[in-house]
């Protein structure tokens, strides 16, 4: 009983540490939030322009994040 406990202890944590490996390398998140920016500038390129100029605004800081993303994914890469 205590073997199989063990056993399961230690599988649980090498699918634990290869998950983790895999979600560092990959950065879902830091992907997803590109997504997510690019998406946003999608829609304030359609939006109407006159916005008081906080379109504009909002379009050159989306730009910033994106790149910014960009930038975070490309360090993350090379820190593996």
């Amino acid at each position: 009983m205590l073997k199989k406990v063990l056993v399961t202890l230690v599988v649980g944590l090498l699918i634990g540490t290869a998950l983790g490996s895999w979600a560092a390398i990959h950065q879902p998140h830091m992907r997803a939030a590109l997504d997510a920016l690019k998406s946003a500038k999608r829609e304030l390129d359609s939006a109407e322009h006159n916005k008081g100029g906080h379109r504009v605004k909002a379009l050159e800081l989306v730009e910033r994040a994106i790149e910014q993303t960009r930038k975070g994914i490309e360090a993350g890469e090379r820190e593996r």
